[in-house]
């Protein structure tokens, strides 16, 4: 079987073909700023096991490690925002849950490798949460999330104030496409013009990032 198909079925039922790295880190190359800047946000509609997402972590993160390798909490805090800047939509289930873990292996890897015994647990399970909100088992056409109880698909954005808090708002995919592509330029404007600014659906207060996996009630 081509390496870059699991199988047929999958092919002929969801048009799923896996993008090979070398093409992948072409296409990044065009965009290296963005792809090591560490706040830069991507989203990856049809993400697959993460062929996108996975290089544009390492960049991120090889970025967070240069800048930040001598200091934990730095790393930590900034390692935080390139893994939360990174968003997908697989209608596979399995593709989303093998997306996840391919990042969080990358970050795991990235951050033990750099502190080893001093790396922490609370941080690596902060990690996942975020995964688990930011990478949806969803439908990308429909805006719905896939299974027994379909809603509309809901992002966090994660922002880091006042040191180590972390801020999470939630927003309604919906409605970012619909504001968005009723602009050229949402979220700002150099121009003086209307910017488009979203509601966020819910908002909640500033915790410690290490805190994020007990801080919620979903």
């Amino acid at each position: 079987m081509n390496a870059h198909i699991k199988s047929r079925k999958r092919v002929v039922d969801f048009g799923e073909v896996l993008t090979p790295p070398h093409i992948v880190e072409a296409m990044l190359d065009l965009v290296a700023s963005e792809a090591e800047r560490i706040d830069s946000r991507f989203l990856e509609p049809a993400c697959g096991t993460g062929n996108f997402l996975v290089p544009v972590l390492e960049r991120k993160l090889a970025t967070v490690k240069k800048r930040y390798g001598r200091r934990q909490i730095e790393f930590e805090r900034n390692a935080i925002l390139a893994v939360s800047s990174l968003y997908g939509i697989d209608i596979l289930e399995d593709n989303a849950r093998e997306c996840r873990e391919r990042l969080f292996q990358v970050f795991d890897a990235a951050y033990t490798g750099t502190f080893r015994d001093a790396a922490r647990q609370a941080v690596r399970d902060a990690v996942r949460y975020i995964l688990q909100r930011n990478i949806i088992h969803g439908d990308a056409l429909t805006l719905k999330t896939v299974g027994e109880n379909p809603g509309p698909i809901v992002f966090s954005e994660w922002s880091l104030v006042k040191g180590s808090l972390l801020k999470r708002r939630d927003f309604t995919f919906h409605e970012l496409l619909d504001q968005s592509s009723m602009r050229e330029l949402p979220l700002f404007s150099d121009l003086g013009e209307e910017a488009f600014i979203p509601e966020p659906i819910r908002e909640y207060p500033p915790i410690p990032y290490w805190e994020v996996p007990h801080a919620y009630d979903d």
